[in-house]
């Protein structure tokens, strides 16, 4: 039996110019921020994580999920399968801006099972975290932490997500800023 992660051959990352509704996602756990103009609500869910920013009629959201996750087309602005590296930036209207970098890295079982203890004793004192139940042959579930850190003009979204059936782990950050 495989813990409740797809695998990572599955996972992609896109960027909406719009809200997509929560109901489309497994959510896990959420936070809703305001901050200096702006709102975002960050959620965990069973394939990665959502992230929706909005300021002044513009929404931004970021999924990080499985590809057979059925999601709108319509303004859609980036989709990349989540494999190697990868890095992208994007001039929205009003002057606002959004970074991401992305990366998917396969692990010795050794390094894999100490990065899962070092986020979970990390990540229970700080940020959004959910550990996930195991599918009963691992001794550990997966793992999602994020971090986030809030400017007056800025979020800045740090987000690490386990797959123990693959010893993969899938990190990104991405930064949503103002003019």
């Amino acid at each position: 039996m495989l813990s409740v992660r797809p695998k990572v051959a599955e996972l992609v990352f896109q960027l909406y110019g719009r809200g997509l509704h929560p109901e489309l996602f497994e959510i896990v756990t959420t936070r809703s921020i305001e901050r200096g103009g702006y709102q975002a609500a960050v959620s965990i869910t069973s394939a990665g994580h959502l992230v929706t920013w909005r300021k002044d009629g513009l929404t931004l959201c970021e999924v990080a999920t499985s590809a057979a996750q059925p999601l709108p087309q319509k303004r859609r602005l980036l989709s990349h399968r989540l494999t190697g590296e990868r890095s992208d930036r994007m001039e929205c209207r009003g002057g606002g801006s959004y970074q991401t970098c992305f990366q998917l890295e396969s692990v010795a079982a050794e390094v894999f099972w100490t990065f899962q203890q070092e986020l979970c004793s990390e990540g229970i004192k700080h940020g959004l975290f959910h550990r996930f139940e195991t599918g009963g042959r691992l001794a550990l579930g997966a793992i999602s932490w994020i971090n986030i850190e809030t400017r007056a003009r800025s979020l800045l979204v740090q987000a690490f997500h386990t797959f123990p059936d693959d010893l993969a782990i899938v990190k990104s950050q991405s930064l949503f800023e103002m003019p």
